[in-house]
């Protein structure tokens, strides 16, 4: 059957989305965070609020302030400088929570001229008794797209009878003191976060593309030190819709569909007659889908991200480049495995499930606390859906939330998701102005005040009003708070690196050791140069000695002696020196020769006894003369 040529495309997407897609028969939740009342008595208590799906919620952390309810300009839709409103918060007042009515203009609208206005948050609410709903981003045109980029600040949806709760209590003079918590509105299981991205490899769908190709190029770094670290584990995924049965023979269905009418998106330039179909897109996508699989199983499943990122600069539609061609360039410069990658796509053509571009369509249904996937782009963060801008630090806080507190890696303590709560009066934390040294740490949960480690010195207090430094190299930060100063080229400091550290002023000086150290004049106290030929004058941190005419002081002794008394003392000395050392080579000498005389006799006596006397082991010599006479 073929359908009439001039079917428009709304309506051709309208049948896609509620006749096709099999997420018109599941579910959509509501993400909540807790809003608590803490004043007064009489609406004390917590009550649901609906997260807005832009902004920046605080995930991970919470919010105290104070409800205001305006006089004019009650649905906030129009600037409120107009009326001459301001909730700017002036030093140290709580935050303003500004209540406005729903009702004739876009939730961000409000959201967006309460923050230029100053508030801190936005409470939204609802104009007709009925459950909790998500308050969403219009879809952007050029006029909406600027203020709901610059939305920084949260906001949330709360039901019309506790609305009129909070009014009545305004109207009656009372201060309605609330709280947002979203420490809950992420779960954390266990020690590792998964996530989700569910996404489209289309560049050609206006501010809400380019929206998302900047977000995945600017998140990609975070993401693979998570995912490198083990701290997380991340999974994209594609929405994709099917063509009603009695449509899939249609040229509309046959464009924008692969494996005869199974798995569809919308036309890129939501024209059928130019420029890239929704097959197209299809096919890329499933192409996406299968770089992550091939690329987890070689244990790099971060390499998803080096393709997405390199495929949007390198292969963009609008220069006609969205291509298998550009794809394939893209793969093999990365290392990966494009035959992996061709056989897991399969055949486009064939009238058969795809199993890939299968599960995804499965995956889109919500199944436990996770509602249907309707809305693109959506994160999905420990089975929970996002809520707020698709931007690096909004969401990495969001991510970071999953995590129990104090296991967040280090990433999560980056300055991409500092609350920046310590530039403020130092977050009412400890600080030390002339050593530039504050307790005051910004994290995604708040701010907190512990005393800092600076130099590998660790300082001990409170955080909030105290903080001093402890243990060794103590001396190396701010002299370890003790007296210190510099005179004519010389310093003296009262700290002492021992003993856990102490203040005690140096030899030469008297005070506490912390706040101030006098020099002592030794000269006037009479502690030194106490010799009659002596003559004193004091210096800083120190004395000198001197002796009138020729006369050497000696310290060690405080006397003074003679100059020409120790030069002749001297000469001498050195005289008896030069006579010993003569005499000493003269002995020696003595004992060598005595030696080596000695040494000469006794051979000479030997050779002559020689000639007399036979020696022992030479044979007797026969005696004639008894011959004879026998």
């Amino acid at each position: 059957m073929e359908l009439n040529t001039g079917l428009s495309k709304v309506w051709l997407g309208f049948l896609f989305f509620l006749l096709a897609s099999p997420c018109s028969f599941g579910r959509f939740i509501v993400e909540k965070n807790s809003l608590t009342v803490s004043s007064p008595d009489k609406i004390k208590g917590t009550y649901d609020s609906a997260i807005g799906n832009f902004g920046i919620p605080q995930y991970g952390g919470s919010m105290g302030g104070f409800v205001v309810y305006p006089k004019e300009n009650q649905k906030g839709c129009r600037e409120f400088d107009d009326f001459g409103i301001s909730f700017k918060s002036k030093p140290g007042a709580l935050p303003t929570f500004l209540l406005v009515d729903r009702g004739d203009c876009f939730f961000a609208l409000k959201v967006w001229n309460a923050q230029k206005a100053g508030a801190s948050a936005v409470l939204v609410a609802d104009d007709v008794e009925e459950a909790l709903i998500t308050m969403d981003q219009p879809q952007e045109d050029g006029s909406s797209a600027k203020y709901i980029e610059n939305i920084t600040i949260p906001s949330a949806l709360i039901e019309k009878s506790f609305g009129e709760k909070l009014k009545k209590e305004l109207n009656s003079g009372e201060i309605v003191n609330v709280n947002l918590d979203w420490r809950e509105a992420v779960p954390h299981p266990d020690d590792r976060v998964e996530y989700e991205l569910w996404t489209n490899s289309n560049d050609e769908c206006g501010v809400k593309c380019d929206m998302l190709l900047e977000f995945v190029k600017d998140f990609r770094g975070a993401a693979q030190i998570l995912e490198k670290g083990g701290y997380t584990q991340f999974t994209p995924h594609y929405i994709t819709w099917y063509c009603p049965q009695a449509f899939t023979l249609s040229r509309q269905c046959k464009s924008q569909c692969i494996n005869h009418g199974r798995y569809c998106a919308p036309d890129p330039e939501q024209d059928f007659s130019t420029g890239y179909d929704g097959k197209d897109v299809v096919i890329e996508n499933l192409r996406q889908l299968c770089v992550f699989r091939v690329a987890n199983e070689s244990k790099k499943p971060w390499v998803w991200w080096d393709y997405v990122t390199d495929f949007q600069i390198r292969c963009p539609m609008k220069e006609k480049r969205y291509n298998k061609d550009c794809a394939d360039g893209v793969i093999k410069s990365l290392g990966l495995d494009g035959k992996k990658i061709e056989k897991c796509m399969g055949d486009p053509n064939a009238d058969s499930e795809n199993p890939v571009l299968k599960e995804e369509q499965d995956a889109q249904v919500g199944k436990g606390s996770r509602g249907d996937v309707t809305i693109l782009p959506t994160i999905v963060i420990n089975n929970r859906q996002y809520r707020g801008k698709l931007e690096k630090g909004a969401v990495l806080k969001a991510i970071c939330a999953g995590f129990e507190e104090t296991t967040e890696p280090a990433v999560c303590l980056s300055s991409d998701v500092e609350t920046n709560e310590c530039l403020e009066n130092n977050g009412g934390c400890w600080q030390d102005k002339v050593a530039n040294i504050t307790a005051c740490k910004d994290t995604f949960r708040g701010r907190v005040c512990e005393c800092p480690l600076v130099d590998g010195v660790q300082f001990k207090g409170d955080g909030y009003s105290h903080c001093e430094v402890s243990g060794p190299g103590r001396c190396k930060i701010n002299n370890g708070g003790c007296w210190h100063e510099s005179q004519h080229g010389h310093t003296f400091s009262a700290c002492l690196d021992v003993d856990g550290g102490k203040c005690q002023c140096p030899q030469g000086f008297k005070g506490d050791g912390v706040k101030s150290c006098v020099d002592i004049d030794e000269c006037k106290e009479k502690k030194a140069c106490q010799c009659p030929e002596c003559s004193c004058k004091n210096t800083w941190g120190s004395y000198e000695c001197s002796c009138s005419g020729d006369l050497l002081y000696i310290r060690d002794h405080d006397t003074c002696i003679s100059k020409s008394g120790t030069e002749v003392r001297s000469a001498w000395t050195a005289v008896w020196v030069i006579i010993i050392g003569l005499a000493m080579a003269a002995g020696g000498a003595y004992l060598v020769y005595k030696y080596r005389l000695r040494s000469y006799m006794d051979s000479e006596i030997r050779a002559i006894m020689a000639q007399y006397m036979p020696l022992e082991s030479q044979p007797e010599v026969p005696n004639h003369v008894s011959d004879e006479r026998a």
